[in-house]
């Protein structure tokens, strides 16, 4: 009897909340107020603060680079820089999304505050901009729009639609704390495009038509209303740094490999998606070309693409930008940057670090190379775990940094 009730007033209580927050989206859609107070702003001076300036001071970059601390910010994954340069918002796998301010323009925030916090949020790791400037954020199962964020996120309430409902992105039967951080961008093409991790190390056979029609383990995309969702690729495990080439609009995501093989594969990918339809691999392979133990006596299918760049077993690439700034050398314009996390299981850690690949004339994948490292030391102490790469109006790097909660600014000084 105690069970019951307990069950009950617990079903009760998640559908009494989640009815508030429907009521307050649907305030926020016709502008109205909720009532609800700002959060205090996240410090930017005090011990943490030359704490983390102390860590800036030991990442190793290129001759003519600096790097130095843009922000403080807890929980810091994926990032949006705002088209007008105005402010930077910042996802989490938690509950809060941040924004990054620079009012006076010495390249350090000068505010970081909780953006949006009458919207009950889950798992907000995915923000993308439009360029006529709306802000998109892919969360566990739900994408939310945000019209002029960059002139709404002072305040607590904001202009917010739903795109696709809570509960509609993925299958309930899919929803899982495991590769549930999504990542989105804005294509050429002006349709939205989402990366669905799937929940599982290896998914069972009898989940992976499912999986397939809708877009689990791969990239969707759907107009920015949210109508005519397509998939666009499968075959990945756990997609999630995304972008476009600007110059053929051909797109590159990276994708994270199967744990429990050893520490040495299989390797991580970077796969370069150069139309739809296109299939790679997961799960009858588990990065490159290795075969999986669960799938390895089954047929491959047909036309199966392997990575464009192979990378370092279990590093976790995460983040993925194009560099389109001038403020970099040549040499760099036109490849793209990456992030590695670092392994979690690995007996000798790797990652932790910011990798480039430049391109080729024919838009293939050239030559990778480390850019930024030092998060990873020596005794194999994490001083923090990069998640995401974006470029600043101004041509510097921004890299996210959700162990130490912090983001980073790279900028070449000459």
């Amino acid at each position: 009897m105690l069970k019951t009730t307990i069950v009950a007033l617990t079903t009760a209580w998640l559908a009494t909340t989640a009815m508030a927050q429907d009521a307050n989206l649907e305030k926020l859609g016709g502008f109205k107020t909720t009532g609800t107070a700002m959060m205090e702003p996240i410090a930017q001076s005090g011990e943490n603060v030359d704490a983390l300036k102390a860590i800036a001071a030991k990442i190793k970059v290129p001759a003519g680079f600096k790097v130095s601390l843009y922000a403080a910010v807890p929980d810091a994954r994926h990032m949006a820089v705002g088209p007008q340069g105005v402010v930077t918002f910042v996802g989490t796998r938690k509950e809060l999304v941040y924004t990054m301010t620079d009012r006076n323009k010495d390249r350090v925030a000068d505010d970081v505050k909780v953006f949006a916090p009458s919207v009950k949020m889950a798992v907000p790791n995915g923000v993308c901009f439009s360029r006529d400037g709306v802000l998109y954020l892919a969360e566990q199962n739900r994408v939310l729009s945000f019209p002029a964020a960059e002139f709404f996120y002072e305040g607590p309430d904001v202009a917010a639609f739903p795109v696709v409902k809570q509960g509609e992105l993925v299958p309930a039967s899919a929803e899982s704390y495991n590769h549930t951080a999504r990542t989105c961008r804005i294509g050429p093409d002006g349709r939205l495009y989402v990366t669905l991790g799937q929940p599982f190390n290896v998914p069972a056979a009898d989940v992976m038509p499912d999986f397939q029609k809708q877009g689990i383990g791969g990239v969707i995309s759907m107009k920015t209303d949210g109508t005519d969702r397509q998939v666009y690729a499968v075959g990945m495990r756990n997609p999630l740094g995304i972008d476009f080439n600007p110059k053929d609009k051909t797109v590159w995501v990276n994708d994270n490999q199967v744990d429990g093989m050893g520490d040495m594969i299989p390797v991580g990918e970077t796969n370069h998606v150069t139309g739809p339809g296109q299939n790679f691999g997961f799960p009858w392979y588990g990065g490159g070309n290795t075969r999986t133990v669960e799938y390895k006596d089954d047929k491959v299918p047909d036309g199966v693409i392997f990575p464009a760049v192979e990378r370092d077993a279990h590093a976790a690439d995460l983040g993925l930008s194009f560099y389109n700034g001038k403020q970099f050398p040549q040499a760099y314009r036109g490849g793209f940057f990456t992030t590695q996390h670092g392994s979690w299981n690995r007996v000798e850690p790797v990652g932790a670090r910011v990798l480039f690949t430049s391109l080729k004339e024919d838009g293939t994948a050239d030559k990778t190379e480390v850019f930024a490292d030092g998060w990873l030391t020596a005794d194999g102490e994490y001083l923090g775990r990069p998640v995401d790469v974006q470029v600043l109006n101004d041509g510097s790097l921004l890299v996210s940094d959700d162990l130490a909660g912090a983001v980073w600014r790279i900028a070449y000084e000459g």
